[in-house]
């Protein structure tokens, strides 16, 4: 009775130890070539934020000539060979987003991230998963005091962001940059997104957020839930986040996701 019982224990011991290890061994597999841990500061340096719209499909992707300090890019190494591409999941400063990861394993997306501690973290589809952590020293950076955030879980799928300012200025994809600074980053048609909109400077008063169901290609199913993150004040001792989940069940459907006061 007590071997089996020390087999037992030695069993579960290497059990703790796998669980323990294999965390680390996923992670080596993960290069990030942007951002890198450390320190930096981005005084001086130009960034794009915004990405050219070509239809009748885009994804997120990076521009040409992208800083290195609004970039998050790398790649997976020993990724098993599959037709077209999967999708991940990045967590920046504690918001998760959907990251497309190309056959060959590389992900790429721009982001204005703000001054002082940041931390970017993908989950692969395969649960392997890599952080990185960094400070930006720049304290004249601008700040994006408002982001919103859209997401949703289907591929194939076209889900529009619609923010309306107290001003009653539009930000959609038609029109992406308004005259008071508010501006959305780019338009996703084919699944997943997310779709960003941020403002370094947003008026007081009342926002309406709307996501309208453009239309379903090859998702198999018109069902698809929108995940709505609203970030203020971001990385401030004042930040406060909150995510709203909606289902969206036909192309065509316009949903007023939620209001809310910049105080």
């Amino acid at each position: 009775m007590k071997s089996s019982t020390t087999g037992w224990l030695k069993a579960a011991g290497w059990l703790v130890v796998l669980m323990q290890t294999a965390p680390a061994a996923w992670a080596a597999d993960i290069d990030f070539a942007a951002p890198l841990n450390g320190w930096r500061n981005t005084s001086g340096d130009s960034e794009r934020y915004t990405q050219d719209v070509h239809y009748p499909a885009v994804a997120v992707s990076t521009p040409e000539g992208q800083s290195k300090f609004a970039l998050i890019e790398g790649q997976i190494r020993n990724t098993p060979k599959k037709k077209g591409t999967t999708v991940g999941t990045l967590v920046v400063n504690g918001t998760p987003m959907p990251q497309r990861v190309e056959e060959d394993g590389r992900f790429s997306r721009p982001y204005a991230f703000p001054s002082g501690s940041n931390s970017v973290e993908l989950r692969t589809p395969d649960g392997s998963r890599k952080r990185v952590q960094f400070y930006d020293a720049y304290s004249g950076k601008t700040q994006p005091k408002l982001r919103v955030l859209l997401a949703w879980d289907t591929d194939g799928t076209d889900l529009d962001l619609h923010v309306v300012s107290p001003d009653g200025a539009h930000a959609w994809y038609g029109d992406r940059v308004t005259p008071n600074g508010g501006a959305l980053d780019v338009d996703v048609t084919t699944g997943y997104g997310p779709e960003i909109y941020s403002s370094a400077a947003p008026l007081k008063g009342t926002y309406l957020v709307f996501v309208n169901y453009y239309g379903s290609g090859n998702s198999g199913s018109d069902m698809t839930v929108a995940q709505v993150t609203i970030i203020t004040n971001e990385n401030t001792p004042d930040e406060k986040s909150e995510t709203i989940r909606v289902p969206m069940r036909k192309p065509g459907e316009l949903t007023l996701v939620k209001t809310f006061v910049m105080p």
